[in-house]
């Protein structure tokens, strides 16, 4: 029998955490591991139950819209997705409840630079009204946790709790068996004005749906991955790239020129002499690297790259880059070049 599912993907937002990339791109085309991180995030559903159809709704910015939309348009044509427009930035819950039109039955929510490791298979036989997936952290202070009591259900979830008694962080990912069931939650939680610092958060919503008696399940994984914030991307290209997404063995085929050290990801337009080109290296279309030593790295397309040691470092489209060892976070259209070499 054929489902369909809901997914939305909330992804407005200023991106002030990665500038100065998102200054001209929005976040989730943020490149990463020889795909962008919203490519990714899609990747996350291909293990729906067998049956179940996805209908996409992305909740984006009013500069993102276009980006975004040119993207879908160009990779996933196939792929039906809405995009909804979050004029004012005031938080998860009313980015969804912008959405509600389209939200309704079973759905899925996700946000764009949030990735897990999960087997979504096992909706097939689920019962609860809603799913929040978890996993232990050792400081659980800088994200909200859910509270589960001795039968497994969740009774409560806390943004930003006090202590470290309760390690089980929520990592953004959940189900609703009812999508209006949470917009009718939403719709409570605005009307009371229940903010933290001015903005809703879908926590106190999944709250809400607990004080009128839902059923909610924690599901544990053990692989988190952040692509929110300069250092957690470039660490996430890293474990991507170590878990299959690398190209390795081709590139180091055809680029005679260079030496791979593997794991990168070489686009097949890119062009490497002379140089050294990896551990954890994603280098972008049109890429040229020329000796240079690049480790640890992420290159978007038709970056030109001579006479230097880049480590640790994200640069946008259309950068120069020469001169001394250095450690960079350049956006697109700029020039770099030292005095030393």
């Amino acid at each position: 029998m054929t489902q369909t599912v809901q997914i939305a993907i909330p992804m407005a937002g200023y991106g002030s955490r990665m500038r100065p990339h998102t200054w001209s791109k929005a976040k989730p085309l943020i490149p990463l591991a020889g795909m962008t991180v919203l490519d990714h995030a899609l990747d996350q559903f291909r293990s729906l139950p067998a049956g179940w159809q996805a209908e996409y709704v992305f909740i984006v910015s009013p500069f993102q819209k276009e980006q975004v939309q040119a993207h879908m348009a160009a990779y996933y044509p196939d792929l039906p997705v809405k995009i909804v427009v979050q004029e004012v930035m005031n938080g998860q819950a009313p980015a969804l409840y912008l959405a509600r039109e389209f939200l309704k039955g079973p759905m899925l929510m996700s946000f764009s630079d949030t990735l897990i490791d999960t087997d979504l298979s096992i909706l097939t036989s689920d019962t609860h009204d809603g799913l929040a997936w978890v996993m232990p952290v050792p400081d659980p202070r800088r994200f909200g946790v859910a509270v589960v009591d001795a039968s497994g259900r969740i009774t409560r979830l806390v943004e930003k709790p006090g202590d470290i008694e309760n390690n089980l962080a929520v990592v953004g990912f959940y189900y609703f068996k009812s999508g209006e069931a949470l917009m009718e939650a939403i719709a409570e939680q605005i009307a009371g004005g229940k903010t933290i610092k001015g903005e809703y958060f879908l926590t106190e919503s999944i709250n809400i749906m607990l004080k009128h008696g839902a059923n909610f399940a924690p599901v544990q994984i053990d692989t988190w991955l952040d692509a929110g914030v300069i250092s957690a991307t470039l660490e996430t290209n890293a474990w991507l790239l170590s878990h299959g997404r690398d190209n390795s063995a081709e590139a180091a085929r055809r680029l005679t020129e260079a030496t791979i050290i593997p794991p990168v990801h070489i686009h097949p337009t890119a062009q490497v002499h002379g140089s050294v080109i990896g551990p954890y290296v994603s280098l972008g279309a049109e890429c040229v690297v020329e000796s240079a030593v690049v480790r640890n790295a992420i290159i978007d397309t038709n970056t030109h790259i001579r006479d230097m040691v880049l480590t640790d470092s994200i640069i946008g489209k259309h950068v120069c880059l020469s001169g001394a060892p250095t450690r960079l976070n350049v956006g697109d259209n700029s020039s770099v070049e030292s005095g030393e070499s």
